[in-house]
């Protein structure tokens, strides 16, 4: 294959997709206040990896690899700090609980998960506005809120924050690209 800049071009038909087209919905189980807010705070997501183990069998010095289970890793986004506080407080919430900050008790009617895990989804839009694909995870949990950094001299900046999810699994459930996988 010899280098052709036209069929290079003629590969991209539609110019491309664009990593600013997004919006992440989060269904908070603990405090729904912030939901509505959370598209438009939610600065920074990433679609989810996804990756297979691999179980090495040895054999007279040599290895095969045999395909394993399906891994998810974690999955993480950046919020906008408003002065009202509204998303870090209901995140905050939802992760003491899970794990009381001075118990290390669960604060929830019962111990179990489906009270705390939940669901969330990144959409990608086209430049036209239409859904591309939508992500949602399900099971989704909060297991790390980063600190807000401060400095005097960090003028002309706005606060924000990350929030880091495990969960059970990922699927493709909407757009025009069609359920390519994750499940």
């Amino acid at each position: 294959m010899s280098f052709n800049v036209n069929e290079m071009r003629s590969q991209l038909v539609f110019g491309g997709a664009r990593n600013t087209l997004f919006n992440v919905t989060i269904q908070n189980p603990v405090n729904g206040v912030a939901d509505i807010k959370v598209p438009f705070m939610c600065k920074a997501a990433s679609l989810p990896e996804s990756s297979i183990g691999v179980i090495p069998v040895p054999y007279f010095g040599r290895t095969i690899k045999i395909a394993g289970d399906r891994q998810y890793g974690e999955w993480g986004v950046t919020i906008i700090n408003d002065e009202d506080f509204l998303i870090r407080n209901a995140m905050e919430q939802w992760v003491n609980a899970i794990n009381t900050p001075e118990g290390n008790l669960r604060n929830l009617g019962t111990s179990s998960p489906l009270l705390y895990k939940a669901q969330a989804q990144v959409t990608q839009f086209s430049k036209t506005g239409v859904p591309l694909r939508i992500v949602q995870f399900n099971g989704i949990f909060p297991t790390s809120i980063s600190p807000i950094d401060m400095a005097w001299e960090a003028q002309d900046q706005i606060e924000e924050f990350q929030v880091s999810f495990q969960y059970d699994w990922w699927e493709v459930v909407g757009g025009i690209t069609g359920n390519a996988g994750g499940n």
